[in-house]
């Protein structure tokens, strides 16, 4: 029990060395340190302060607000003469860790910040190095403005700056640079990443991160705008998202504006329907991209004008159903179809639309093929017994008994009309048909205006049915005309995006990548 307390004595002894070294030095540094004053041994000296930002995460890009939300390490060093010690004096201690709130800090802030906090998230203690060398690490979640151009979304890249510059101190007082690797002794003119600590952003892929010092020629030394350090991150946009959930919906929908053309030319309200119902669903994604993109007069958006397009399509559509719907059910009474109308629409146009169609001629025009032998008869039985006199036929005979038929009788040949119609049936005919000629002739009326009827009937039929096969044309037309007017404006607008990629060079007129080597 005694040699336990005795070792935990010695050890106590030996750690409380160190510490009381440590402790003396920070009280000989501090003794008579002033944190409000810089470090420089003379009004004319420049204090310079070197900068690193260092990202561990693209939190997210904010298009509707164009915020820009990062998580960095901002590394930033520089000297102070007054925090310098030997080292044989203070048992060999070469750095002290100080609260950042005992030393002079040279105020660099986010000057493009969107949330008006210019500070850190976290003060961190300031490593203090013997030689007077100050290293201070403080994390931080940035939240700063970033331009966005809508032209091309969503196949856009963006150019995000973090600038950073003194608060309070102006270039005749302190100089800012770009830190410089120990190792390759190099400025490092980029936003260092650190792979093992870095957190991939699922939206946005980084393509450039240059750093750059950025005098400003049109302020003075003394102003605090004159230096500033700008760091700057290109980053693409991942389509992929917007492809599964927008575009490709949007696309599939539009296509079916194709299919109404197969639909009857007299079915013009389904058509209609179905037109005003793509129109409707494409409004509605034009509300989602409108609710995602800010509120800008500058630019609009690739998608937006996709959805503008497909919408005048739906529109054209629409009309073109009312158009063809009014074409089809048209009638002789109302409209009067020219023969050049015919001629175009009927027999030129469907040869080179691959139609196959067989227009109806006017039944009027077309001589159609009669028995010649019967019709013959019925004329002239009917000419026979309309002309000739009632008692003329009753008494036919007589004019045998006095010799006034002789003239007629030349006429036969052995009982034989010249013409090859049996006398004897003709006559036998007409005496019968003479028995009852009123009859026949209100039904030789009614037959012709049967015929007659039947023969108007199917004119306009005839008509009516050259009237829907021009609709029919029309909307084979139609259907050829949108279709390929819907995949060129498909394929040049999203093809206008496709080839809207990241310049090679982060800054134009610039070749250099601004990366490690």
């Amino acid at each position: 029990m005694k040699v336990f307390l005795l070792i935990s004595l010695l050890c106590t002894f030996f750690h409380a060395i160190p510490a009381s070294h440590e402790q003396r030095l920070f009280q000989d540094l501090f003794s008579d340190y002033d944190k409000e004053t810089r470090p420089s041994q003379s009004v004319d000296d420049v204090v310079s302060v070197q900068l690193k930002l260092t990202l561990t995460n693209l939190i997210s890009l904010n298009e509707k607000m164009e915020t820009l939300t990062t998580n960095v390490w901002l590394e930033i060093t520089w000297i102070d003469y007054r925090l310098t010690w030997n080292l044989s004096a203070y048992d060999n201690i070469d750095k002290i860790r100080v609260p950042f709130d005992n030393v002079w800090l040279p105020d660099i802030v986010l000057e493009n910040n969107i949330d008006g906090k210019f500070d850190v998230a976290y003060y961190a203690n300031v490593l203090v190095n013997h030689t007077g060398d100050m290293y201070w690490l403080p994390p931080a979640i940035f939240r700063s403005t970033c331009s966005i151009e809508v032209t091309y979304f969503p196949f856009d890249w963006q150019n995000c700056s973090l600038v950073f510059r003194s608060q309070t101190y102006s270039a005749n007082e302190i100089d800012l640079q770009l830190a410089l690797n120990f190792s390759t002794n190099e400025t490092v003119e980029w936003v260092d990443i650190d792979p093992p600590a870095f957190t991939e952003n699922g939206e946005w892929a980084i393509k450039h991160r240059p750093a750059k010092k950025v005098i400003n020629k049109k302020f003075s030394p003394g102003d605090l705008e004159y230096q500033e350090i700008l760091f700057n991150l290109v980053i693409q946009r991942k389509p992929l998202f917007y492809i599964i959930n927008i575009i490709a919906p949007c696309v599939l929908m539009s296509s079916l504006l194709v299919l109404v053309f197969f639909l009857p030319a007299q079915a013009g309200g389904q058509k209609c329907t179905l037109s005003i119902s793509v129109l409707l669903g494409q409004t509605i994604f034009l509300f989602l991209i409108a609710q995602k993109v800010p509120e800008t007069s500058l630019s609009v958006p690739l998608i937006g004008k996709y959805l503008i397009f497909v919408m005048t399509m739906s529109t054209l559509v629409v009309l073109n159903c009312v158009v063809v719907l009014n074409v089809s059910l048209r009638t002789p009474t109302s409209h009067s179809m020219s023969r050049k109308i015919k001629h175009v629409f009927l027999e030129v146009l469907p040869v080179y639309l691959g139609m196959h169609l067989q227009p109806s001629d006017d039944p009027c025009d077309i001589s159609q093929p009669r028995r010649r032998s019967s019709f013959g008869i019925m004329l002239k039985a009917e000419e026979y017994i309309l002309k000739k006199p009632r008692s003329e036929l009753m008494f036919e005979w007589l004019k045998c008994r006095y010799g006034l038929n002789s003239a007629f009788s030349d006429k036969y040949v052995d009982g034989t009309d010249v013409d090859g119609t049996d006398m004897e049936i003709t006559t036998t005919l007409y005496k019968n048909l003479a028995l009852c000629a009123p009859a026949i002739k209100e039904c030789v009326e009614a037959c012709n205006f049967i015929a007659e009827s039947t023969k108007e009937q199917n004119s306009v039929d005839a008509e009516m049915l050259n009237w829907k096969l021009i609709g029919k044309v029309i909307d084979k037309i139609c259907f050829w005309a949108a279709l390929l007017l819907f995949t060129i404006g498909t394929l040049a607008i999203f093809l206008n995006g496709h080839f809207n990629t990241v310049p090679e060079y982060p800054f134009p007129g610039d070749s250099k990548r601004y990366l490690p080597e």
